[in-house]
């Protein structure tokens, strides 16, 4: 396959792997609110008729992880040769730390509620990862796809400095206040969203060493 077809398909596959991560993610974290709708998510009650909605999030969750990967490494594959390697290495490193972390706190969850504890430290330790690690390292991620986006030219103004707003809010705020970490899932979902409808338009001013992602 020739190498431009290669950049024709990347926008794309970017696009629909972020879409459906941000879905997913966004549905799991729904069902887990649903489950537990108000105060620190570590103490808070599960009401046992919602007990199926946390095992439903925790089902989801490694598929929100794969198309995440896919997403990430789509939008790496078009920028690789113009990329910066320190804000790469970021945009690398916080990617692959958000999945791991998402991973092993939904793990974690899984195994509290199959013993059937309220809490203790399991619950904590499955919540710290999630609200401390996982949203902060998706907050760094965020915020390096925003920066590799200004430097590149390939984002929007404004789509930029929506990056920016949400890294820094999901860096101050994690979890801790209820239903913030939706803005994640919501910013992918917009920059993936951009991405597709940016493709279907008009791309034969794009000069050779400016990438045609948008």
């Amino acid at each position: 396959m020739e190498p431009s077809t290669d950049r024709l398909k990347t926008p794309r596959a970017a696009g629909t792997a972020g879409i459906a991560f941000a879905l997913l993610l966004a549905a799991a974290i729904v069902l887990m609110r649903i489950a537990i709708p108000s105060g620190d998510a570590a103490d808070a009650p599960v009401d046992p008729d919602r007990r199926w909605a946390i095992q439903v999030a925790l089902e989801i969750v490694p598929f929100a992880g794969i198309f995440f990967l896919w997403f990430m490494g789509a939008l790496r594959a078009h920028t690789g040769e113009a990329e910066d390697r320190f804000v790469a290495t970021v945009f690398l490193g916080s990617g692959f730390v958000f999945v791991a972390t998402l991973f092993v706190a939904a793990a974690a969850a899984g195994t509290v509620l199959a013993e059937g504890t309220p809490s203790g430290f399991g619950r904590h330790y499955a919540y710290t990862l999630l609200s401390t690690y996982a949203m902060r390292m998706a907050a760094v991620f965020v915020l390096a796809t925003s920066t590799i986006g200004r430097m590149l030219g390939v984002f929007p103004r404004s789509l930029a400095l929506l990056g920016t707003l949400v890294g820094l809010v999901l860096i101050v705020v994690g979890s801790g206040l209820p239903w913030s970490e939706l803005l994640f899932p919501a910013w992918a979902l917009v920059l993936s969203i951009h991405i597709l409808r940016a493709r279907r338009g008009p791309s034969a001013g794009t000069g050779p060493n400016r990438p045609d992602l948008m």
